[in-house]
């Protein structure tokens, strides 16, 4: 228990900041990360190499993730409901307007591009982890990340 606590409070704030850009709602972004740090406690017996702990349990806050959407869509709620208390954390930022811009040009990135994004920008991994975490080519992951900010640039200067 100590070990897994141990390596959990050094990925914790990764995993929200991940979870909170990929689910835009801080409830579901803790429900999500909670699930996850349930989920790796339980085969945290299974983790044979403890220097990869961080890739490993943002895979399953990744999947916990994906599994919640897809939820959302099947209860066929209204997304513009769940991302109220997004849009008040974002009045609070001093520039509202450039911050709004990039965030609703993340948001218009496909999935996958919103998540090497999100991965690399707002966990701070490499390209060589976030294609371990979602299992691709190292080559692939930095193309699509280098295709997702050109695509967020352009669409920011027009």
């Amino acid at each position: 228990m100590e070990e897994f606590m141990r390596y959990y409070e050094k990925v914790y704030p990764q995993m929200y900041r991940t979870a909170l850009y990929y689910m835009r709602n801080c409830q579901e972004a803790e429900d999500a990360v909670q699930d996850a740090a349930l989920t790796a406690y339980e085969k945290f017996y299974q983790l044979k190499d403890r220097e990869k702990f961080a890739p490993w349990i943002m895979q399953i806050l990744v999947n916990r993730c994906r599994r919640r959407m897809k939820d959302w869509f099947r209860r066929e709620e209204d997304i513009q409901n769940i991302s109220v208390s997004a849009e008040r954390a974002l009045s609070r930022e001093t520039d509202f307007a450039m911050a709004a811009a990039v965030k609703q040009v993340f948001w218009e990135l496909k999935e996958e591009e919103r998540l090497i994004v999100a991965l690399s920008v707002f966990g701070g991994y490499t390209s060589q982890e976030i294609a371990g975490i979602m299992k691709q080519n190292h080559s692939t992951v930095r193309s699509r990340y280098r295709r997702a900010l050109q695509k967020m640039k352009k669409r920011l200067e027009v």
